[in-house]
């Protein structure tokens, strides 16, 4: 019997030891988003908008207490969210192991920062003024997609959209033969049937971009009941809504204590419909790989099989596949869960946020690797007509539909009879042609038909994406 494996020492964090593949196996793919769906990114995002909260403050509500910082003192506050790095980072997370509450350790940090600052130290009371932690949280994550989906999500997706456009265009002529219900069925292109992905790409990458990230600063319970309680006067309504489009987000003018996050769901449900287009083409590619239609690249010392040596896998396709399954699993509960809260307020909705990276992440991972995959595809035209020379069955429906043309009665049956089940070639085909009541130039037409010229606007509609 084999000895189980016994417990050890905690390990140090490494790409070895992290329990999920993002921060492991895969994390020089993920680092990218190291800076924007971290801990230190969540933190970054809350120092920025504490910071601007304060100026806004002092700039435009125009406190009477706050108006009049100088420029020397609005430089010292951009400096802190300028050159924020880990270090202080590491020094919110040291206050939060005291304050036990993550946004109020920045507020903390924030006062250190005041009190080194001559000048500053009258503007700490107004620091988190009137805010709940859900005011800075909500705001954090909006402007962390907002950067997430222009620097990342949207260029990645892009690149993809224009791969395959250029793909379209260079196989726009070259027939293949269809599959319907998985049986030889009327002739396309290749290009064509990879326009047709295209088109679909684009139009979810045209709904993500458009997707609203809305935000809320309305207080503990979204009245502004502590904005008045201080200055009755003020249109904090009016003050607040233009902070937040100050952000480039979206005003929500009623909410709870929490942004209610339908924009979130709308986001993420984008974001995993075009995962399942994408998951879609991914299987479609590794089909036509194992039909011989797409040769792959070979990558020099690149092993296929432990034990088969003549392999080259389309693993990029396969990892692109399971990647993009994971995205939509994560992303699917988020898009669920997020819209409920209980009441004005429960703390699901900060606990699930917090995997926001790992849905991301793995749809960034399957982006890249389907990207790779795409690099590594070259057609074989000759192995796509060899498939349509042994399919004439097809050319069934283009003869009927012209005898229909001519009146000629049951068409459809008269080429079911001959076709349905059976392999026809093109001597039997131009047999049947010849016997038909139609113009001798129709009959010459047909007979100049073959499964490889039978494609349509196949071309022209692949060439147009």
């Amino acid at each position: 019997m084999m000895n189980p494996m016994r417990a050890t020492e905690p390990m140090p964090l490494s790409e070895l030891t992290a329990v999920t593949p993002l921060d492991g196996r895969y994390a020089r793919s993920s680092a990218a988003l190291r800076p924007y769906c971290s801990e230190f990114g969540l933190i970054r995002y809350r120092v920025l908008i504490e910071v601007r909260w304060l100026q806004f403050l002092a700039d435009e509500a125009r406190l009477p207490e706050l108006t009049g910082l100088t420029a020397a003192e609005h430089a010292v506050l951009n400096s802190i969210v300028d050159d924020f790095d880990l270090t202080s980072a590491e020094r919110v997370k040291e206050i939060e192991r005291t304050t036990n509450h993550d946004v109020k350790a920045v507020e903390y940090l924030l006062r250190e920062r005041c009190e080194t600052s001559p000048g500053l130290s009258r503007a700490i009371p107004f620091l988190h003024f009137a805010c709940t932690s859900e005011d800075i949280n909500n705001l954090a994550y909006g402007l962390m997609l907002h950067d997430v989906r222009r620097n990342l999500l949207l260029p990645a997706v892009q690149g993809i959209e224009d791969a395959l456009s250029a793909l379209a265009r260079e196989h726009a002529a070259v027939p293949m033969l269809a599959r319907t219900h998985g049986q030889a069925a009327t002739p396309t292109t290749m290009g064509k049937e990879i326009a047709n992905v295209v088109y679909r790409i684009k139009r979810q990458r045209e709904q993500i971009a458009a997707c609203e990230i809305l935000g809320k600063f309305n207080g503990a319970v979204g009245n502004f009941n502590a904005h008045l309680a201080a200055y009755p006067e003020h249109d904090w309504a009016a003050l607040n809504a233009r902070f937040v489009q100050r952000l480039s987000l979206k005003w929500n003018p009623y909410t709870t204590q929490i942004e209610p996050h339908d924009w979130l769901a709308e986001l993420f449900n984008a974001i995993a419909r075009l995962n399942t287009i994408l998951i879609d083409y991914c299987r479609d590619t590794w089909g036509y790989v194992s039909l011989g239609y797409f040769r792959q690249r070979r990558v020099e010392n690149e092993v296929g099989s432990s034990t088969m040596p003549h392999k080259v896998n389309p693993i990029d396709f396969e990892n692109a596949e399971g990647n993009f399954g994971m995205a939509n699993a994560v992303l699917d509960h988020l898009a669920s869960k997020l819209p409920i809260s209980r009441w004005q307020r429960d703390l699901t909705d900060s606990t699930v946020l917090r995997n926001l990276g790992v849905g991301i992440g793995h749809c960034l991972l399957a982006l890249n690797s389907c990207s790779r995959g795409i690099g590594k595809l070259e057609l074989d035209a000759t192995r796509l007509a060899a498939d349509l020379d042994d399919a004439w069955e097809v050319l069934a429906e283009p003869i009927q539909t012209v005898m229909r043309r001519y009146g000629i009665a049951d068409s459809y049956e008269a080429l079911k009879a001959l076709t349905r089940g059976r392999r026809i070639d093109r001597e039997s085909l131009q047999q049947f042609i010849s016997t038909l009541a139609i113009p001798e130039a129709e009959r010459a037409r047909l007979a100049a038909m073959t499964p490889a010229s039978y494609i349509g606007a196949a071309a022209g509609l692949a060439r147009g994406i």
